[in-house]
């Protein structure tokens, strides 16, 4: 439950886990599964730091024990239930919405590629690359948080990271101009032979709602075709941030007059759609009645 200590074996796991990728196909099993565990051990690293319990188990008394400094009253911490991948992601993605560029969704590749191989021997070398990528945008933003230098985390890899994260963002660039250019042609057949006025009174009509909904969704302006599109995602709530008001942050975008729908991952190649939305909520709906915490003072500061 030590911060620093997951952090070590996150290096070293990741280490391991770059050394398999560069061997080749006839290693990618491990090379996924080390990189699943490395970023496991990365998330539960940051959330340690600010307090062991919320790494464990909530429903495991014991756990919980240990993890307040009671494990006088528990079972040996060998028997410490600890959360997964997916929570740990989950409960980071709660604290850090606006830094963390991988989504629930996003994460499926790694999650299933490391279970894949943990649990059934399974994995599917043709995506150990996206797998990797996955990864890499994942653990950057959280080493910046956990104030890591990324050299020595990523060592001799280095160049390697950085040639997998440039490749990814190459080929998400291409991917949303090619959203684009299909978004604008739908647009054109479905309201090119109208008139301005006839397609405003269209347009009004069935862009008024969001089509998607997650949390929250709020209007934005189409890239493709200039229409009301909605951005939906998680609410931000003060204090987790350091910033007043309360925040959406989106994860999806969908325009029902030229159907762009966009993911998590391709919002920041279009324009504003990945900037948060100052929204009218009152903070008290999210936070209860108590005061929203400072970030600073939360994380003992």
């Amino acid at each position: 439950m030590d911060s620093e200590q997951l952090r070590s074996s996150s290096q070293r796991w990741m280490n391991a886990a770059l050394a398999a990728f560069v061997e080749g196909p006839e290693s990618y099993d491990f090379a996924v599964h080390h990189a699943g565990v490395a970023t496991e051990h990365l998330l539960k690293a940051y959330l340690a730091g600010i307090h062991p319990a919320l790494i464990v188990d909530g429903r495991h008394f014991d756990s919980l024990l240990h993890a307040t400094g009671l494990g006088s009253h528990a079972a040996p911490l060998t028997k410490v239930k600890t959360i997964g991948l997916a929570e740990a992601h989950e409960r980071v993605l709660r604290l850090l919405p606006r830094k963390n560029p991988i989504d629930k969704k996003a994460l499926e590749p790694l999650a299933d590629a490391r279970n894949g191989v943990a649990h059934s021997a399974i994995h599917d070398s043709a995506q150990a690359e996206a797998v990797f990528t996955v990864c890499l945008r994942l653990v950057d933003p959280v080493l910046g948080e956990l104030k890591v230098d990324p050299n020595g985390y990523w060592g001799p890899y280095r160049v390697l990271h950085d040639k997998l994260v440039d490749e990814q963002v190459r080929q998400e660039r291409v991917a949303a101009e090619a959203l684009l250019v299909k978004a604008r042609s739908l647009f054109e057949q479905r309201f090119g032979h109208m008139s301005r006025k006839e397609r405003d009174v269209v347009l009004a009509a069935i862009t008024s709602q969001p089509m998607i909904t997650m949390s929250r969704e709020a209007p934005k302006q189409c890239p493709a075709c200039g229409s009301q599109g909605w951005v939906a995602g998680l609410v931000n709530v003060p204090g987790v941030a350091g910033q007043e008001g309360v925040y959406l942050v989106p994860y999806g975008f969908h325009c029902a007059a030229c159907d762009l729908e966009v993911s998590s991952k391709l919002l920041f190649h279009l324009g504003d759609l990945d900037e948060d939305v100052l929204l009218d909520d009152d903070p008290y709906d999210y936070v209860g009645d108590e005061p929203p915490v400072d970030e600073d003072v939360y994380r003992g500061r």
